[in-house]
């Protein structure tokens, strides 16, 4: 059995951090390293999946709930406008296998595609 994300120990309280936003099935806070002048992660609470590939095949519903809270947080944040990225795998600057999705807005440059 392998260890527990991050974002479990996170959402379990074992590792303190301010949960911003939460849905039934998902959870929202502030990357410890942000990129833009707003960015939060939007997380699963199950992590069953670990990229988005896998949620999209398995659970559309979570994945369409996860852009609604992205989407809600934009608005609550900022001017409702943000990107949202998907990290997958190592090549494409995944480092927590645990799916998530990074909400960034609030003067976007090309500099912060590196999320």
């Amino acid at each position: 059995m392998s260890e527990p994300s991050i974002f479990t120990r996170i959402l379990e309280g074992e590792i303190p951090s301010e949960i911003i936003a939460e849905t039934e099935n998902t959870f929202a806070i502030r990357d410890i390293n942000p990129r833009a002048p707003i960015h939060l992660l939007v997380i699963p609470k199950t992590p069953e999946y670990r990229n988005v590939v896998e949620l999209a095949a398995s659970d559309p519903e979570l994945l369409a709930e996860m852009v609604g809270l992205a989407n809600t947080l934009a608005a609550e944040h900022s001017d409702g406008d943000f990107r949202l990225v998907f990290n997958t795998g190592p090549g494409g600057g995944q480092s927590v296998f645990h799916v998530h999705a990074h909400v960034l807005a609030g003067g976007l440059d090309e500099a912060s595609t590196g999320a």
